[in-house]
């Protein structure tokens, strides 16, 4: 088995325990534990700390620490941030794109990589590397289920994860299709309820959207 084989087998697991991934920017690491609490309690596991704030790789080490909770890095960009993120406790990563030097980095230190594509022809040279399980982004502006369902008959050893613009009002139109393995979306988590610390209403938004399936 290829690397990269090894890495989507890993990452299909992460992407099946529940339909939708949680896309978190969090600012504030003292949200990170109450916050991956409030998603796991509300049947959402998988958790994607995106690498956009100063806190997020301290906000990945206090999440690890939760049970129930498989903590990922997303916009994984550099060598140095799939280190840092694997340092941290981070059991998957997630990128925008995907490059040469990425694949390897995320390969050489294990850590498992859900790597973004936009077009046939990037998912195409990321199946020749092993990697069946993709990253679909930026979903919506990339052409939205439509174009993914479209992927689903001439490649359909790829599965994906669509993130960008997926919302409760859409996430179903992704899910329904034969080549969607899960969502990306950060609407269960939004802004005014972490800084207000309403874990309750979080855990509310999580439960709805892990009935989405």
């Amino acid at each position: 088995m290829t690397p990269g084989a090894t890495a989507s087998a890993a990452a299909e697991k992460i992407c099946t325990l529940a339909p939708v991934v949680p896309v978190l920017v969090v600012h504030d690491p003292a949200h990170a534990e109450p916050l991956a609490r409030a998603l796991v309690a509300g049947g959402l596991p998988a958790l994607e700390v995106t690498l956009r704030t100063p806190a997020a790789i301290e906000v990945i080490e206090e999440m690890s620490k939760v049970e129930g909770g498989v903590v990922g890095a997303g916009t994984i960009l550099t060598p140095t941030d799939a280190a840092d993120a694997k340092t941290a406790g981070a059991k998957f990563a997630v990128s925008p794109g995907a490059t040469d030097l990425l694949l390897d980095s995320c390969e050489a230190v294990e850590l498992p990589l859900l790597p973004g594509v936009s077009s046939a022809s990037e998912a195409m040279r990321l199946l020749e590397r092993g990697y069946t399980v993709q990253k679909f982004f930026p979903a919506e502006a990339a052409g939205g289920a439509k174009f993914l369902k479209s992927l689903s008959s001439p490649l359909p050893q790829i599965r994906f994860c669509p993130t960008g613009g997926v919302s409760l009002s859409n996430a179903r139109d992704y899910l329904s299709l034969p080549n969607t393995l899960c969502v990306g979306g950060s609407w269960v988590a939004p802004q005014d309820l972490v800084d207000a610390g309403d874990w309750d209403g979080i855990t509310a938004l999580a439960r709805e959207a892990s009935q989405l399936a």
